[in-house]
């Protein structure tokens, strides 16, 4: 089978869209959770940093994704007046997440788009999760294509009315989402599990999730799969 070429967007090309989740994914959002947490105990002290996250949990819990900016909001009720507040805004939205693209994150967007089209798939709030993108590069790699949603598996006729293909490739570390996205669309999406971050590591434990048709341990290993023998025949 040959190859087409990612400048010329042929029928074969057309027919798969390749949707990459963001967060422990293509950026390593563990250690950015990590980082913030220092962030917050250094200009807090550990009762404020857990005043925040305390305000991030009951946010995520209520609206269904994570409010890292909402949270700021909340904390600054706490503590009004304090200038903490400001510099914990600008240090999120400033903050350099292009250092956190894991090894090969953008090379293996690249690659993906020998086959198909590559877009982003992501949950998050509708500020901060775009602002991750452009800062990262990742919304440059797939021309501007991203979805971001509260819950992406629950938005699959959407996304196939923006983005409509015979078929699908999900690149995504939660083994969870991949399992229920396959339930719905069956045939017509193979699944690509990183095996990546937290959420990675506590679905290896549980034998009750079926296998994804792809695994890799790092998201840059995609560079050495030929997708044309993966994905079903979708014409």
């Amino acid at each position: 089978m040959e190859t087409p070429s990612p400048s010329s967007p042929t029928d074969a090309r057309r027919a798969v869209v390749f949707l990459f989740d963001c967060d422990d994914t293509l950026l390593d959002n563990d250690r950015f959770r990590a980082e913030l947490d220092s962030h917050l105990e250094r200009d807090f002290g550990r009762a404020g940093r857990a005043a925040y996250w305390a305000h991030y949990d009951r946010l995520r819990d209520t609206l269904g994704y994570a409010d890292y900016l909402g949270a700021v909001q909340h904390l600054r009720l706490d503590r009004q007046g304090d200038p903490g507040i400001t510099k914990l805004a600008a240090y999120l939205l400033d903050y350099p997440f292009e250092e956190l693209l894991y090894p090969r994150a953008l090379d293996a967007v690249a690659h993906c788009g020998r086959w198909g089209i590559p877009a982003i798939l992501s949950d998050g709030d509708a500020v901060f999760q775009p602002r991750k993108l452009q800062r990262s590069g990742l919304s440059r790699a797939v021309d501007g294509r991203a979805l971001i949603y509260i819950h992406k598996e629950k938005m699959l006729d959407d996304l196939a009315a923006r983005y409509p293909a015979r078929h699908y490739v999900m690149i995504d570390d939660k083994l969870t989402l991949l399992t229920a996205m396959k339930a719905v669309l069956q045939d017509k999406l193979t699944t690509v599990w990183p095996r990546q971050g937290h959420y990675a590591r506590e679905a290896a434990l549980r034998t009750d999730l079926p296998a994804a048709d792809v695994a890799v341990d790092r998201i840059g290993e995609l560079l050495q799969f030929d997708f044309s023998n993966v994905i079903p025949e979708s014409r």
